[in-house]
């Protein structure tokens, strides 16, 4: 019986730094077949021409993220798919890893996969340091990988939401049936991170924030994924990690303590609909189930 094919979707802006190397971990994939397709929000760098070299399948689409998987999506002909982002590089199991998962057992309706971090510079280093304590804790990680009927079944990303899109999809998923894990791992790209440009993402996606809650109203949920509560209580019950490096840990906090700061006026000064395309909620993408 021939193998299930498994369209792999990557959404770029501008990541002309990262893109070879995340397509070129997809091409190396042990799994076989692969559909791969790159949908591109306007990049004004290299991203388009590099995307080129590894697939015909290069679209144009925008405004977010969301809307870029949704297009991919509907593009794409496999059976599964897995949303990779394009500063992300696949160890070479991974699709035949999350392949395993869900025809092994017929109760998995997503497959999470554990990432890492890698960067230049002491920024980076605490994001590596970070991203260490999110393996394995399920309020943090969220499904990539998932059948296409599911996906369709579940209404696609949320196109109103920025930032907590994954968490979203992964909640819908996790509704409808298990939401497996494999040990094969996602090597995260940071390159050199600024604390700047950090703090400005999260006070960007925080603005957001209100429109997950109210698609998500158990307010639980939120707070034990992206407040600080739940998030210094997990650093902290591993203090040996935290500190084996004593000043890397602390600069770790301290960079999530801005991070937090950033987000919490990002959100009180944010509405509860904060849109980001005309088709940006789950209805519109209900009605489109049909003509995927």
């Amino acid at each position: 019986m021939a193998n299930p094919l498994v369209s792999v979707i990557v959404p770029t802006k501008n990541n002309a730094a990262t893109l070879e190397s995340c397509l070129k971990s997809i091409k190396e994939q042990t799994y076989s077949p692969i559909e791969l397709l790159v949908v591109d929000n306007h990049s004004s760098d290299a991203t388009w021409e590099i995307a080129k070299q590894f697939t015909d399948m290069v679209f144009v689409r925008g405004p977010e993220r969301s809307a870029q998987r949704n297009y991919g999506a509907e593009r794409s002909s496999g059976r599964y798919l897995l949303m990779v982002d394009s500063d992300m590089e696949l160890s070479p199991r991974v699709v035949e890893a999350c392949i395993d998962e869900v025809l092994g057992d017929p109760e998995a309706k997503g497959v999470t996969i554990p990432e890492e971090s890698f960067g230049v510079g002491f920024w980076s280093q605490c994001k590596r340091l970070e991203r260490s304590f999110y393996t394995g804790v399920p309020w943090v990680e969220a499904a990539r990988f998932f059948s296409k009927s599911v996906y369709e079944a579940t209404g696609g990303y949320d196109e109103a939401l920025v930032g907590p899109e994954d968490w979203d999809l992964s909640k819908r998923i996790g509704r409808i049936g298990k939401i497996a894990r494999t040990s094969e791992l996602i090597r995260h790209n940071e390159c050199r991170i600024s604390l700047r440009r950090t703090l400005k993402k999260k006070y960007y996606y925080a603005r957001y924030a209100k429109a997950y809650l109210v698609r998500n109203p158990e307010k639980s949920m939120l707070f034990s994924q992206a407040g600080p509560i739940n998030r210094y209580k997990l650093f902290l019950s591993q203090p040996r990690k935290l500190f084996a490096h004593p000043f890397l840990g602390v600069a770790m906090l301290v960079m999530k303590t801005a991070e937090f700061a950033a987000g919490g006026l990002g959100y009180s000064l944010s509405s509860s609909t904060q849109p980001v395309g005309k088709k940006g909620n789950r209805k519109w993408l209900a009605g489109r189930r049909g003509r995927w």
